[in-house]
């Protein structure tokens, strides 16, 4: 089979080929795709085919879809115009006539209040409408929204958010890019959905706590109204219209938005997901 991975230049992408790799995918049945090629020349000189492919131009998606079997549409991270560059996408896959596309969705995408789902779930809708075959990965939190902001943390002595008392279901891009993977690889996964999230949910007062033990500096949540805690992002250099989306992310996070207990993560993956204690010890281990 031919699998198409779009983005995969980003984080999330390279774990995904790097796991249908190790999967036992032949190299040459995967195309790797992204803006700029020359991110996936460790990939390329691997035997993974490089196609250059931007969701704006039309024309590079339809090139890098010719052929394809199977292909992950991982979304885009320009908000507020993803939904056009996903539907291109979605386009390319129908005129190709692609067995089966996997979109990387949000975890609850049809129930949350986040703003942030908004794109997604318009996503989704063009996926129905559009008769292609499609399986939604509706992933959760990435760990890594948090201990790849370890350093800032730890400088502040205090994780910040609006979270309240919340949980969320985190687990590591690894563990969503394996989930991937292996659905890519597997037959009969047209028209399912699959709610992916970490095995154990967990508070900002837990981060908070496993900050403290894995570094031995005492760390504390500091709880803050949504409209501060974006002014605080903006001041650090987030955008405003970003940092808005991040404070109403932790007031779904309160609602209980990015709870997830399928436990479809786990089974997909075939092992326990990436614990928080484990993914902030690494991250204190390499700072």
């Amino acid at each position: 089979m031919t699998i198409v991975v779009t983005g995969a230049t980003g984080q999330l992408g390279r774990h995904v080929l790097e796991a249908l790799l190790e999967r036992g995918v032949p190299a040459q049945d995967i195309t790797a795709t992204g803006r700029s090629v020359a991110k996936l020349a460790d990939f390329a000189s691997r035997g993974v085919k490089v196609q250059p492919m931007d969701y704006a131009d039309a024309g590079s998606v339809e090139a890098a879809l010719k052929g394809a079997r199977r292909v992950l549409l991982i979304s885009g991270s320009e908000v507020g115009q993803r939904v056009e560059q996903h539907r291109t996408v979605i386009g390319a896959a129908k005129a190709a006539g692609v067995e089966l596309l996997a979109y990387t969705s949000i975890a609850n995408a049809d129930t949350t209040a986040m703003v942030l789902a908004d794109e997604h779930k318009a996503t989704e809708s063009l996926l129905l409408e559009s008769g292609v075959p499609f399986v939604l990965l509706r992933n959760g939190w990435y760990l890594e929204n948090y201990t790849e902001q370890l350093a800032g943390t730890l400088a502040q002595g205090a994780v910040a958010g609006s979270a309240g008392n919340g949980k969320v279901s985190g687990a590591a891009r690894v563990d969503y890019a394996e989930a991937a993977a292996a659905v890519l690889m597997a037959d009969g996964q047209a028209g399912k959905v699959y709610e992916l999230g970490g095995d154990e949910a967990f508070s900002m007062a837990d981060l908070a706590a496993e900050i403290s033990a894995a570094t031995g500096k005492a760390v504390s949540y500091n709880d803050l109204p949504a409209e501060d805690y974006a002014g605080l992002l903006t001041s650090v250099g987030v955008p405003g219209g970003f940092a808005e989306i991040l404070a109403d992310s932790d007031l779904g996070i309160a609602r209980g938005d990015l709870l997830v207990s399928s436990g479809d993560l786990r089974r997909l993956i075939g092992r326990p997901t990436t614990s928080l204690a484990e993914a902030v010890r690494s991250a204190a281990a390499s700072a």
